[in-house]
C-alpha cells in the first residue's frame, strides 16, 4: 500500500471546497464574536482568559500524546513570561519548554513560519528529554519513521513518513507551501482548509524525532490565527483530546490519499467545537469575576478555599456536584462545620443545592449571578 506521500500527486491536496463554505462562514462569524468578547475585558480579565486557554491548550496539547503535565506550574510559567506575578515556584522542564511554545504562539503568530522557528518550538516540546538524539533539528536516523501500535512481535503500522533524507527537501516544499497560502501569499486559502492542511501535510512528513503532533497542531493554532488577524485564543487542543480516538482516526484514513475532504470536514467541525469551548470559558471566567465580587468579603477561609477549588475545575466542575465528603477533605474540617458552610453558602445564594441525605450535591450558582 502507498501513504499518501508516496503517491504521484503528492503534495497536491483535492478537496471540495463547497462542502467547506458553511464551516469557513461560521468560523469568521465565532471568531468576530470571541474578538468582541474579549475586547471589552478590562486588562485584568483578559489576562486571565488568555492565561486560562492557554494552559489548557498546553496540558491538552502534551496530554494527547501521552504525557500529563502540572497545571500550576504551566500557569505559574505562562504568568512570568507575560511578566505578570506568580508564586515563585520552580518550574520544571516540560512544562516551561510547552509554556515558553505557547507564549511564542501568542505573540508570534504573524510572524512567517520558517525552519528556525520549528526548531524553537521543538527544543520547547521536548525540554528536558535525554531520550532524543536530534533535538532542534530535523531527523536524520536511517530507521523508517512509523506510527505503530500493538505488541513488539506483531505491531501495527498506522503510518509511515518519507525517509530522513528527504527531510531538507519535504520541508521547503512545506514551508513554501504555508508562506503562499497566507491571507497575503501567492494563492491564499480559508482559513480552516488552510490549517486542517497545514496540520495533516505536516504530520505526514513527520520530520521530528518526537513531538510533530504538539508541533502539527501549533501550525493549525498559527494558520487559524492568520486568518484572524489576532491569536485565535480557540481551545483546539481541548477538543481533540476529549475526542482523541476520533483524531487518530481521521489522521489514519486521511494518510492514504490526497483527496482531504472528509478530513477538512472533521477538522472544521472540530475547530468551530473549540471557538464554542472558548466562548463558554470566557463566559465562565467573567462570571467568576462577578461571583467574587458579590462575594469575597462573605467568605471565611474554609468556604474560600472550597469555592477556589471549584472554580479550579473549570467549566466542567465536580463530577456530580460537590458532596459534603469533597468539602471536609478540601477544608480539612469537620461534618458539623461542613453542614454549617455549606447551608451558609446556599442561603447567601453562592452556591445551589441539589438532592437529598447522602446525595446531595452543591453546584457554584454562577449563572444568575
Amino acid at each position: 500500500m502507498k501513504w499518501n506521500w508516496q503517491q504521484p500527486d503528492w503534495p497536491d491536496f483535492r478537496w471540495d471546497r463547497a462542502a467547506l463554505a458553511a464551516f469557513e462562514a461560521q468560523f469568521l462569524q465565532q471568531s468576530g464574536i470571541l474578538i468582541g468578547s474579549i475586547k471589552h475585558l478590562d486588562d485584568e480579565a483578559r489576562s486571565a482568559i488568555t492565561i486560562d486557554i492557554m494552559t489548557g491548550e498546553a496540558l491538552k496539547t502534551s496530554e494527547i500524546e501521552g504525557e500529563l503535565l502540572n497545571r500550576d506550574s504551566v500557569q505559574s510559567s505562562l504568568r512570568r513570561q507575560l511578566g505578570l506575578e506568580t508564586d515563585h515556584r520552580r518550574v520544571p522542564p516540560a512544562e516551561r519548554g510547552i509554556a515558553e511554545m505557547m507564549i511564542a504562539l501568542y505573540r508570534d503568530f504573524s510572524d512567517p513560519l520558517t525552519d528556525d522557528t520549528l526548531f524553537a518550538w521543538h527544543r520547547m516540546v521536548v525540554n528536558g528529554r535525554q531520550d532524543i538524539r536530534a533535538i532542534g533539528r530535523y531527523r536524520d536516523h536511517d530507521d523508517p519513521m512509523q506510527v505503530v501500535s500493538g505488541p513488539l512481535h506483531k505491531p501495527k503500522v498506522h503510518f509511515e513518513a518519507p525517509p530522513s533524507h528527504t527531510m531538507a527537501d519535504e520541508m521547503a516544499g512545506f514551508l513554501d507551501w504555508f508562506a503562499a497560502t497566507a491571507p497575503d501569499g501567492k494563492m491564499p486559502l480559508a482559513g480552516l482548509a488552510r490549517a486542517g492542511l497545514a496540520h495533516l501535510y505536516f504530520v505526514s512528513i513527520h520530520p521530528f524525532e518526537d513531538g510533530n503532533g504538539r508541533i502539527a497542531r501549533a501550525i493549525a493554532d498559527k494558520a487559524l490565527s492568520q486568518t484572524i488577524g489576532q491569536t485565535s485564543l480557540v481551545a483546539l487542543s481541548q477538543i481533540i483530546q476529549r475526542y482523541r480516538g476520533a483524531y487518530y482516526d481521521a489522521l489514519e484514513a486521511a494518510n492514504k490519499g490526497n483527496e482531504t475532504t472528509a478530513w477538512l470536514i472533521y477538522f472544521a467541525q472540530i475547530v468551530l467545537d473549540a471557538q464554542t469551548h472558548s466562548l463558554a470559558l470566557i463566559d465562565f471566567l467573567i462570571a467568576k469575576t462577578r461571583f467574587y465580587d458579590r462575594f469575597r468579603n462573605r467568605l471565611n477561609e474554609r468556604q474560600a478555599k472550597v469555592i477556589a477549588r471549584m472554580f479550579h475545575e473549570g467549566l466542567d466542575g465536580f463530577k456530580g456536584g460537590l458532596s459534603a465528603a469533597n468539602y471536609m477533605t478540601i477544608a480539612d474540617t469537620s461534618r458539623a462545620t461542613t453542614t454549617r458552610d455549606l447551608q451558609e453558602l446556599v442561603e447567601m445564594g453562592a452556591l445551589s443545592q441539589t438532592g437529598m441525605l447522602k446525595s446531595t450535591r452543591y453546584q457554584l450558582r454562577i449563572k444568575a449571578v
